[in-house]
Formats: structure tokens, C-alpha cells, sequence
């Protein structure tokens, strides 16, 4: 398996076939991604750094900000019949430390503020807590 070092203040290594999984994924993304990512992105929200599609160990996060350790996951309509693998997933991204949100596409698209404020939210009490 090829490895490639990136470019982040502690240094890890991610496998390029996820590295071109994941710059895959950022061309092709559904409408509540884009959606989502436009009120994210340039620190839009509470002045948080958020990476769309980002790598976590063999996974990639729909979009996180890795400074609050926070992972947010849009679940469209095959997330329904695949449960117990995003739970997987979920348990994973706890156990190195990333709190996990996770959203419909249905309430993106049609309710953007609440998905926001769950997401401030998530980010000001992350900030609160002292760090392990």
C-alpha cells in the first residue's frame, strides 16, 4: 500500500488510493453537501476551519473541523438500509476522539439554520471543555 505524508502540523500518513477517493468525492457532491459547505466554508461559522471530505484513518468525514475534533456526516436515503456500518463508522471517529454529527440531506436542504445552530452548538461546547 502507497502512503503519502501530508502536509499537517502532526504528521500522519493517508493512503493515496484514499487521497484520490476523497478529491473524488469533492467533485461529485450531492446538493446538501454543497449546500452545506457553502455556510461552512472560510470560517463562515464561528470562525471554525471545516474540511469537506476529509480523511480520518481508513474513513472519510463528509466535513470536519479537525481543531474541535468534530465530524459531520450527511446521511442520504441508502444511509437508511446501511445503519449498523455508519454506527461502525461513528464508533471509530469516537474512539480518536472526533464528536459526530450526523444530518439528513432532507434537513440540510430544507432546514439549513437549525442544522447550523446544532453545529455552533457542538462547536462552543467543544471549546468549553478542557482537552484530555
Amino acid at each position: 500500500m502507497i502512503h503519502r505524508r501530508t502536509k499537517t502540523p502532526r504528521t500522519r500518513v493517508i493512503p493515496v488510493l484514499t487521497l484520490r477517493r476523497s478529491r473524488r468525492l469533492r467533485l461529485t457532491q450531492t446538493d446538501a453537501e454543497r449546500k452545506l459547505w457553502l455556510l461552512l466554508r472560510d470560517r463562515r461559522l464561528g470562525g471554525a476551519k471545516f474540511r469537506r471530505q476529509h480523511p480520518v484513518g481508513k474513513f472519510i468525514v463528509d466535513f470536519c473541523c479537525p481543531d474541535q475534533r468534530l465530524a459531520i456526516e450527511l446521511d442520504g436515503g441508502q444511509h437508511a438500509a446501511q445503519t449498523e456500518a455508519d454506527e461502525r463508522r461513528s464508533r471509530f471517529l469516537r474512539a480518536r476522539g472526533y464528536s459526530v454529527l450526523r444530518f439528513w440531506d432532507d434537513e440540510v436542504l430544507r432546514n439549513p439554520e437549525a442544522v447550523l445552530l446544532e453545529i455552533l452548538q457542538a462547536l462552543t461546547s467543544e471549546k468549553k471543555s478542557p482537552s484530555p
